[in-house]
């Protein structure tokens, strides 16, 4: 009786674990929750131009820390160091928690302006902002816009985008960097 009572209460602790933890897989990422927080490493997926999926991202949620990113183009930044801007390259970009295409749903939540429809207006408007040492994003604005409402849109969109930056990294520090975002509103040809 004993030992069917202790197996009854180790199975309703087992149970009730299971319901605490589950996985969640998703075609952006997997992982899993914990009283419906991201715990572990979890892995979020980018998608090649002939359609593979690969890993662009492993992030342990439980130590805050970045395991793995793909690496992207290399490019220029503009980088606070002190008081001073200056340009150049870094070992670890400035990278949105979930990687590209997490970020580009976000991003599509764009309302093409009635006034830019009318008149026929489209392009690409981009929006800068500072990612710094702690990954919040500030200080947005139009570095190139198109007019029609489309710019207003643009940097509405880009303030919106949840606050779950990396930030860029020289070595060892995170540094303060300006990112570039760009926006293309299109026309939909019938």
């Amino acid at each position: 009786m004993k030992q069917a009572l202790l197996f009854t209460l180790l199975l309703l602790l087992c149970v009730s674990g299971a319901w605490a933890q589950r996985t969640r897989k998703t075609e952006y990422e997997s992982g899993t929750l914990e009283k419906g927080n991201k715990v572990g490493v979890w892995e979020y997926y980018a998608y090649t131009r002939d359609g593979t999926q690969v890993i662009a991202q492993k992030y342990d949620h439980s130590k805050n820390q970045l395991i793995y990113f793909r690496p992207i183009e290399d490019r220029v930044y503009r980088i606070k160091e002190g008081d001073n801007w200056t340009s150049g390259r870094v070992d670890q970009p400035p990278l949105f928690l979930g990687g590209d295409a997490l970020l580009g749903t976000f991003m599509s939540r764009l309302n093409y302006p009635g006034e830019a429809q009318a008149k026929k207006i489209q392009g690409k408007v981009i929006i800068t902002f500072l990612v710094d040492t702690l990954g919040r994003a500030t200080d947005h604005q139009v570095l190139l816009g198109i007019g029609g409402g489309c710019n207003e849109e643009a940097l509405r969109v880009a303030k919106s985008i949840p606050q779950q930056w990396i930030p860029a990294r020289r070595g060892s520090r995170a540094v303060p960097v300006v990112y570039e975002m760009p926006f293309t509103f299109r026309m939909q040809t019938q």
